[in-house]
């Protein structure tokens, strides 16, 4: 295990009786809040009248950002900022799912910037300080209310790029999983994908901590167990109770401690959403057992027998197979999640594979360094198998 400083400061509200606390949270840090969310789901399923409600409540004045589309655009995170600088915001509260909160970040940290907020994800801009964040989770799936990082789309450019910065990780996270019963059930199938992917770009690695992965395999257990539970139960407070828990602790730095993980399966996915918009947990699904089936060799097959053995309980002695049927299990797994197994069926067209492989080189600046190394050619071939 390799040293690591692990300091994440977001403080969590869990529980359906939690929202009552919102308004003393935020006067911690202002009282003229920028209220971010989505495509107005939050509208419909009355999410909004209640936080509406708690703000105006405790006299917080509050300006709105609508409209955030799944795979945040920078022009939304463009027009937040134009509003957070005419209307002197002093607080972003983000409600929704990762989309939402990372499309708050990048406004959050690209307000006092002078230039475009591009610049933050193209690392031409550095973040040095930024507004304080709250969020509203409605959605279990990315962990962004837990870390600091975000994920932004270009459709002028084609790129979807990440950043991270510790100034922009929420102050606090108000997690009620009754809010996520109207999610339906595809995005709570992409959702807990998501979960698994975070979990399994820190697991799989050559690294020996014991502790970390058995908190990893313990989250992708929950998420195969409520996963479904969730889809066919929407309103199973359990069901939901866990896997938003689990989406928290899949990418809060945990897993990462100790390690030199490199992720891999994310750089690919975030060409093909880039080029296709399709939805990033569908994404993950499809490109993990590839990758995991080309990852296999002599020194990453015991660790891929382990997963197979903890997480779905694969009986088989013999490494080699038991690797080989832990990947069919996962495979089998986010089938029947109902989840589109082949990147063709969610609208990718064979003739931008070799461009997306070379884009997924270009943007990171050099080979993905994860369980195995992989140059442009590895990732063209996975993404030829995801076809």
């Amino acid at each position: 295990m390799k040293d690591f400083i692990f300091d994440v400061k977001t403080k969590i509200l869990f529980g359906e009786d939690q929202l009552e606390n919102l308004g003393r949270e935020i006067k911690k840090y202002g009282n003229k809040v920028l209220l971010c969310y989505g495509t107005g789901s939050i509208k419909k399923n009355g999410i909004y009248d209640d936080i509406v409600g708690e703000l105006k409540k405790d006299g917080i004045e509050y300006f709105e950002l609508a409209g955030i589309e799944p795979n945040p655009r920078v022009d939304s995170a463009r027009e937040g900022i134009r509003l957070v600088r005419e209307h002197g915001i002093s607080f972003i509260l983000a409600v929704g799912g990762g989309s939402t909160i990372d499309c708050a970040k990048l406004i959050a940290g690209g307000y006092k910037l002078d230039c475009d907020p591009w610049n933050i994800l193209t690392g031409k801009a550095k973040i040095e300080e930024a507004l304080p964040i709250g969020v509203v989770l409605t959605l279990s799936a990315t962990g962004s209310e837990m870390d600091d990082s975000a994920v932004i789309t270009n459709l002028e450019t084609k790129e979807k790029l990440a950043f991270a910065n510790a100034h922009v990780l929420p102050k606090f996270a108000l997690m009620n999983p009754k809010y996520t019963f109207t999610v339906p059930k595809y995005h709570t199938a992409a959702g807990t994908a998501d979960i698994m992917s975070h979990t399994m770009e820190n697991y799989f690695t050559l690294d020996d901590c014991y502790f970390q992965d058995g908190v990893a395999e313990a989250i992708l257990k929950t998420c195969v167990k409520y996963g479904r539970r969730a889809m066919d139960e929407p309103e199973n407070y359990e069901a939901r109770a866990n896997l938003m828990w689990a989406s928290t602790w899949a990418i809060n730095g945990l897993l990462s401690t100790g390690k030199s993980a490199d992720w891999s399966v994310h750089p690919i996915e975030h060409e093909v959403s880039a080029y296709f918009d399709i939805t990033h947990g569908v994404g993950l699904a499809i490109i993990t057992p590839r990758w995991l089936e080309y990852c296999m060799n002599e020194e990453t097959t015991p660790k891929i027998a382990r997963f197979a053995r903890e997480v779905f309980e694969v009986e088989e002695r013999d490494d080699k197979k038991a690797a080989e049927l832990g990947i069919l299990a996962l495979y089998k797994f986010f089938e029947s999640l109902d989840i589109p197994m082949h990147l063709r069926d969610t609208g990718v067209t064979e003739d931008k594979l070799e461009e997306m492989a070379k884009m997924t080189i270009e943007h990171k600046r050099r080979n993905i360094r994860g369980f195995v190394e992989l140059s442009e050619e590895a990732v063209l071939e996975i993404l030829r198998k995801s076809f």
